[in-house]
């Protein structure tokens, strides 16, 4: 049992080495393509072809696959005993069967399915015959598959930013060559050259016309508040008019202010006549 264990065990690694390997070479070929000197606007096929091939690799498992069986439960008595191991080693032959069978029909397994077997064969073994250094194995496996979809998706996103700038150079080499191709044609540039002063005039004409508009309806607004504030002037004129004493008063009111006034003045130049003369 131990035997086959350990058989079904180095094949599964084997594979799983060989996968790694795999994906590591079509990352390099993959990776080639971001350091192209001239990158097409669009993905070739050969682009798409390696960019397919990793992601059959790197992909989630979604197929259901063999469970291998667990081992029965043990009793006192030694007959269920004896019943029981041979019963756990006919199915562990099953399972390592089943594991064989699924490498010779499936030539390029998904990684994460072969993990998965290698998860699932190292949970089948007992206490005993499985080692720290299965288990350190597996955890590596695991680490390189997270890590290669991690460089996956870094080279994806390289490639992108790489066709993106590539697009915008070869826009702006084209706006370049058609700027050189109107030099070649002088009647051609000229006629452009009009069109576009014609153009900044006309737009220059639109905001001129703006402005004037903006201007008369200044003016239309003030005449309107001229008028308001006249009718008002008006209006309290009339009130005060109709009022008894209130012009004596308005009258007073602006006889005391110029007494004060002139009162203020008087008292002003005499200090400042004093300043002058004691200095």
């Amino acid at each position: 049992m131990a035997a086959s264990t350990g058989t079904g065990w180095a094949q599964l690694r084997q594979q799983a080495r060989s996968l790694e390997t795999q994906t590591e070479t079509l990352f390099h070929t993959y990776s080639q393509f971001a350091s192209a000197p001239s990158v097409p606007p669009k993905p070739t096929e050969e682009e798409q072809r390696v960019e397919g091939q990793l992601q059959d690799l790197l992909q989630k498992a979604r197929q259901a696959r063999p469970t291998p069986p667990r081992p029965c439960p043990s009793n006192n008595n030694s007959s269920s005993s004896i019943h029981s191991s041979q019963s756990y080693t006919s199915s562990t032959n099953s399972a390592h069967r089943n594991l064989s069978s699924f490498l010779t029909t499936h030539n390029t397994p998904q990684r994460e399915s072969l993990v998965s077997q290698l998860s699932r064969l190292l949970d089948s073994e007992s206490s005993l015959t499985s080692s720290a250094l299965k288990q350190n194995n597996l955890s590596r496996h695991r680490e390189i598959l997270l890590d290669h979809r991690r460089e996956l998706s870094r080279i994806r996103s390289l490639i992108s930013e790489v066709r993106a700038r590539a697009n915008l150079l070869s826009n702006v080499r084209s706006d370049i060559n058609a700027y050189r191709s109107n030099n070649n044609n002088p009647e051609a540039a000229e006629a452009d050259y009009m069109l576009d002063e014609r153009g900044r005039i006309d737009n220059s004409h639109n905001m001129v016309d703006s402005v004037l508009s903006q201007a008369y309806a200044v003016n239309e607004n003030f005449g309107l508040q001229r008028e308001t504030l006249a009718s008002i002037n008006r209006r309290i004129v009339g009130a005060a008019s109709h009022v008894p004493g209130i012009n004596s008063l308005i009258g007073r009111i602006g006889a005391k202010k110029r007494r004060d006034g002139v009162i203020l003045g008087g008292f002003i130049a005499f200090c400042f006549l004093m300043v002058l003369y004691f200095r």
